[in-house]
């Protein structure tokens, strides 16, 4: 069985309510046709909905099975604008302006998350991440202890056996310090041990190894490390190092001998958004690996990410990652 078979196999197992506010999108609503033949989760559909209904069944759904809210209904509008206004007004949000946002497809499906209706979100494939972000932030906020909202990709290299590494982080945070690197790590450890149910080894990834080499970016990754330790003091970590350290066991035992982490690291932690980018997208093309995200990491609750890219296949595997992130 495949890792993304078990992946389903497990949130066909505790399936979760997920909120698809793109709810009229062509790839979004075979996704859901996809979702509701395997059983994975119960899909949430936001739009209009004659036009839903008429997708899904083009898309080999069933309109008569799937929940559809009407985005133009004004059934727990109210609600949602109070909610929003509430989080936002000491930003300057008016009570109208939160009313008027509430109708806002991506701000509705954030507000129905923030409000326990659904267990979490997918969105994307036809807004900007920073657009899907701001609802997230807007509605939901950070999990506790956590203030930088991330990203991590899963890379699943091709085996047999298949292995998942985490990237982290590839897609939000351009150049973290010290205190960043810490908090992205915490988030991706706990998406990890969520989606997968395995346990992290952290590596904080440098262009060093444990003292090789100095510089202002290798102080960051050190402060990181520590300050990761401090907050997830049962999550083995180590760092820095450099990646073929983090990788191959046989380079930890010469460089890293008394290290837990080196050559056996499963997420891996990257300086700045320039490193973790190009790694992943290397990689995904010159390693064969699937590239499973971007997944959002360190809110409050999940509400994920797309590519406008994203197939249907794609979205169909960032919802059951987000239906296991859901608690």
């Amino acid at each position: 069985m495949s890792v993304l078979d078990r992946l389903a196999e497990r949130a066909r197992a505790r399936p979760r309510r997920i909120v698809f506010p793109e709810g009229e999108e062509a790839r979004t609503l075979a996704a859901v046709a996809r979702i509701q033949h395997e059983g994975t989760l119960h899909p949430v559909v936001l739009g209009v909905p004659e036009a839903i209904r008429d997708g899904l069944l083009h898309a080999g759904g069933d309109p008569d099975a799937v929940e559809v809210v009407d985005i133009r209904g004004s059934e727990g509008t109210g609600r949602y604008a109070t909610h929003l206004w509430n989080r936002r007004r000491a930003r300057g949000l008016t009570e109208a302006e939160a009313r008027e946002r509430v109708r806002e497809p991506l701000v509705r499906g954030a507000a129905m998350v923030a409000l326990g209706q659904v267990d979490g979100s997918v969105a994307g494939a036809v807004h900007s991440t920073a657009d899907v972000l701001r609802a997230a932030l807007w509605c939901v906020g950070p999990a506790d202890g956590i203030r930088t909202v991330s990203s991590s990709f899963h890379m699943i290299l091709p085996g047999p056996p298949e292995q998942v590494l985490t990237f982290t982080d590839c897609a939000v945070v351009p150049d973290p310090t010290g205190p960043q690197l810490a908090q992205i790590a915490a988030a991706a450890a706990r998406a990890r041990r969520a989606v997968f149910g395995d346990s992290p080894m952290v590596a904080f990834l440098s262009y060093s190894t444990l003292g090789s080499a100095e510089g202002p970016s290798v102080d960051r990754v050190r402060q990181g490390l520590a300050l990761f330790r401090d907050m997830e003091p049962g999550t083995p970590a180590d760092g820095e190092f450099q990646a073929d350290t983090a990788l191959v066991e046989a380079v930890a035992r010469r460089k890293a001998p008394v290290s837990a982490v080196g050559g056996h690291a499963n997420v891996l932690v990257f300086p700045n958004l320039d490193a973790g980018n190009i790694a992943y997208k290397l990689v995904e093309r010159l390693a064969g690996a699937k590239a499973v995200g971007p997944v959002i990491q360190g809110l409050r609750r999940p509400l994920n990410d797309l590519s406008r890219g994203a197939s249907a296949d794609d979205i169909v595997q960032v919802a059951v990652m987000t239906s296991l992130m859901a608690p």
